[in-house]
């Protein structure tokens, strides 16, 4: 069995940057380091006062240490790793570009009033989840030891879940939608019409 340092150094580099940017944003903010309200996306504040940092700050932070926490961490090292290892292999600039695309989607649904939310940093995690399932629908899905099901129904579990132990499911919803509207677009809507119209630019290649 490996070490924690050897499986941390085995993640797959974008993945890795985001787990240990939202693990350390979250230390932070436990140590009294760093205030939630400092990166939550608060328009008015973006808007008049030019803080910018907050487009960006607002997918770091999964909320403070709990089980929720935890899972959304796991989250990212279980479907984050299996998308960039497996669908993604050897097309990091790929990932990074859906991360990115994945990003200004969730900051444009969140201009809506209905659909702001301070922090998107679950809902970019859901949106991995989603991506996932849609990539791997077929595969079973032990869910907490209780029941079995495909791949293609864990996001509305998930998302049920949340609604029975009381967590907002706003994030949740945001993720599928994003994950959704990715997904059309580079493989549902090029399989229909031969045509990809999300193709990663050029810019974003090392």
């Amino acid at each position: 069995m490996s070490s924690p340092g050897e499986y941390y150094n085995s993640l797959p580099p974008i993945t890795k940057a985001y787990g240990t940017l939202c693990f350390f944003t979250t230390v932070a903010k436990q140590l009294g380091l760093l205030s939630p309200a400092y990166i939550a996306l608060l328009p008015e504040l973006v808007i008049k006062q030019f803080q910018i940092w907050r487009l960006v700050t607002t997918f770091f932070y999964l909320g403070g240490f709990s089980i929720n926490f935890g899972i959304r961490l796991l989250m990212i090292a279980r479907y984050g790793v299996l998308l960039e290892k497996g669908p993604f292999e050897r097309r990091t600039a790929d990932f990074l570009w859906m991360m990115i695309f994945g990003s200004f989607t969730l900051l444009v649904l969140s201009v809506i009033p209905f659909f702001w939310t301070p922090f998107l940093g679950v809902s970019l995690v859901f949106m991995l989840l989603y991506l996932w399932s849609r990539e791997f629908p077929n595969a079973n899905i032990s869910l907490y030891g209780l029941v079995t099901l495909k791949a293609f129904y864990l996001p509305w579990a998930m998302l049920a879940l949340d609604v029975i132990f009381g967590s907002p499911i706003m994030p949740d919803l945001l993720g599928i939608i994003a994950g959704h509207l990715y997904y059309f677009l580079t493989v549902l809507h090029p399989l229909a019409t031969g045509k990809n119209y999300l193709k990663t630019p050029k810019w974003v290649y090392p």
